[in-house]
């Protein structure tokens, strides 16, 4: 019975120790994921409320470097190189620091977007980006701070801020005509060496139609001036696969000289031994 009771007191004790009480965050996190155009951006930020407090020139105070947010960094990230009021933004993430003044502020785009709070002063190495945006009043107030992206169109949105009676906004754009014009120009020119080239590959691979393998990678060698030694070595082996010995000897030859010139003994190997089965060494 004694022993008993010392195994319930020792569970009851570990329980105790390990069992934790879940608790609402003061600042709840927050995503937001939306497309412009092409372009996926992302926002990762915590969410302070006003809580009966002057927030801006106050909790916030004029004219030093602001989180823009609370606990962790504020997070954003774009999938494809944008401008943001005209500044070009590469593809990647950011901090997004703020110093706010009165009538407006600085919105700092930062390369380091790792840890909570925001340095004392900014290291300007890190600036990817900086940009002034005009504060707009609001008539009423904003309980919980809010970022969003909005006035979306095909090549272009806001980046916005509201807390309290504040509102402001931060233009930028996509490249989505760039993009659009590049596949409209590709698919109505037809295939290209990557199309032709995986095509033939596969069916070799697959053991598909070869005779249609060996048109398609003629066809794709037909568009480049420097084929490399791997490309040349899936032409020997279509060839080869075709029946045509004689074409699969002069590819395999070209790409053993091209390996050997680029040092890579694995194709070195491979092709000695395709041209020694084919009786050309």
């Amino acid at each position: 019975m004694k022993k008993l009771l010392l195994i319930l007191m020792a569970f009851t004790m570990a329980f105790s120790v390990n069992a934790q009480i879940e608790t609402p965050q003061p600042s709840p996190s927050s995503k937001v994921e939306q497309m412009v155009g092409l372009t996926t951006v992302n926002l990762d930020y915590s969410r302070p409320g006003v809580k009966g407090r002057t927030v801006f020139g106050d909790l916030v105070p004029y004219g030093k470097v602001w989180r823009t947010g609370a606990n962790a960094r504020t997070k954003i990230t774009f999938s494809e190189d944008v401008a943001v009021d005209g500044q070009a933004l590469k593809a990647g993430s950011y901090a997004i620091f703020t110093i706010p003044q009165a009538d407006s502020w600085d919105v700092v785009f930062y390369t380091d977007y790792n840890g909570g709070g925001a340095p004392a002063e900014l290291d300007e190495s890190k600036v990817a980006a900086r940009v002034s945006a005009e504060v707009h009043p609001i008539p009423f107030n904003v309980e919980t701070f809010t970022m969003d992206i909005n006035n979306i169109t095909n090549s272009s949105a806001t980046l916005e801020f509201i807390w309290e009676k504040t509102y402001v906004a931060v233009p930028f754009t996509v490249p989505t005509d760039k993009a659009v014009s590049a596949a409209i120009e590709k698919t109505l020119n037809g295939p290209g060496f990557n199309d032709y080239y995986a095509a033939a590959t596969y069916y070799l691979s697959e053991g598909k139609d070869i005779t249609k393998a060996k048109e398609w990678i003629d066809k794709a060698m037909s568009m480049t001036d420097n084929p490399r030694f791997w490309q040349l070595r899936q032409k020997s082996l279509i060839y080869a696969k075709a029946g045509d010995k004689a074409g699969a000897i002069a590819a395999a030859k070209k790409s053993l000289a091209a390996a050997e010139k680029a040092g890579n003994a694995d194709y070195v190997k491979m092709n000695k031994d395709s041209l020694a089965e084919w009786g050309a060494m």
